[in-house]
This record gives C-alpha cells, structure tokens and sequence, in this order.
C-alpha cells in the first residue's frame, strides 16, 4: 500500500504544498542549508518561514529552554514551556512541513564551536538577542567562512512604525535587518520581532534563488 500522510499519497502532499511558490524556486530551495544560531523570538520565526517555503535543510542551535516569557513573541505553545527551544522548535516545524531535514545542537555558539557547527550551512544567519553574541558569531564567521553569507538583525523592539526596519548590505556577503537602533530593553514583542524575522527570511530565500542584491 502506498505510504499516506492525513489519507494523501506523499507525493501529491509535497506538490501540494508548493503549488503556491515563486515559480521554479521550489527545487533550489529544497537544495539549501541554512543554520540558524538563536530558537528565540527571531530565530522561531525565520525557521518557520523557511520550513513553509520548503527549505530543505535547517540546522537550529540554541542552548536554552523555553519560559513563559518567550511567548509574547516567540513561536511555542504553552504546553512546551521548559523544553529545549530548538527541540520544541523542531516538533512544530515537523508539523508545518514533514519533508524539511532538522537537525537541532543543545549548544551555546562560541568562537571556538563556529568553524564546526556553520561548516555544512549555504548561509548562517544569526537570531541571538544579546549584542554581544551577535558580535561574536560575525567575528568568528568573518575569519573562518568570508565567502559565506551571512544574515543578522538588530533592532526590533518597542512599536514604533514598521517602516523603521530594513533591511542593509553592509559588505558583499553580509546583510543586516531592523532598525539598528532600539533595544531589547525597550520591552520586544510578537509585531516588530516578527517583521524584522519576516525580512531575515526574506533576505534568505533571495539568497538562496540566487538574488544577492537587496
């Protein structure tokens, strides 16, 4: 008997699912690799994005568990509260789009793990909250992968206008998203989180068809 997903042939659920993509994009992102460093309130929400078009491969790398107080912005439910993020992550993703590969590291990004845990990605894109982890993996990205894309963010917080969040090519692989102003301090929430995540994704899926300007 043919293997069957909600009583569909597998086949005709995969077809299905991208019969509203870009027109030939669907085999070029099945192809791609993305890593994302950070499961929070970017990182949540990229994945999903991602995991929706039918990127084919993510790895997601996060060390903490999830609190209540992720989930004003974040994409878990209740009932995930103290998991792993990036296992609670990887079981709503599996959700959205069964035929992604997700692979998940319990694991703090630090310089020394870098050049191991971003070796296999297409593009790494960093969803950290703290500034100072964000420097850190630019840092170690630009020594040992220059020729690698590279996509941040920095400025989501507060609700001030949706227009104050674009998205920069500040150097030939590197692009960053958000308003490169506020900060986490502010207070962040689900909207500009969302936003400054959507345009993550987006600068992504562009990378990933080949588009590389902005």
């Amino acid at each position: 008997m043919q293997p069957t997903i909600q009583g569909m042939a597998i086949a005709d659920v995969y077809q299905g699912m991208k019969d509203r993509n870009v027109v030939n994009s669907t085999d070029r992102l099945a192809k791609a690799h993305v890593t994302i460093a950070g499961a929070g309130g970017l990182g949540s929400n990229i994945a999903i994005a991602l995991a929706r078009i039918g990127v084919g491969y993510l790895t997601l790398i996060d060390f903490d568990q999830v609190e209540l107080s992720n989930l004003n912005r974040q994409q878990f439910k209740l009932s995930q509260v103290g998991m792993d993020k990036v296992t609670a992550l990887k079981q709503n993703l599996q959700e959205f789009n069964p035929f992604v590969t997700i692979d998940t590291l319990v694991e703090k990004v630090t310089h020394d793990n870098v050049a191991k845990f971003f070796a296999d990605a297409d593009i790494i894109c960093e969803a950290f909250d703290n500034p100072s982890a964000k420097a850190m993996l630019l840092d170690a990205a630009s020594e040992f992968f220059p020729d690698k894309p590279m996509v941040m963010a920095t400025g989501m917080a507060g609700t001030h206008s949706s227009n104050s969040i674009v998205t920069k090519q500040v150097r030939p692989n590197l692009y960053i998203a958000g308003d490169g102003t506020t900060t986490g301090a502010e207070g962040l929430m689900a909207p500009r989180v969302m936003i400054a995540a959507g345009h993550e994704a987006n600068m992504i899926t562009r990378l990933i068809l080949g588009e590389t300007n902005i």
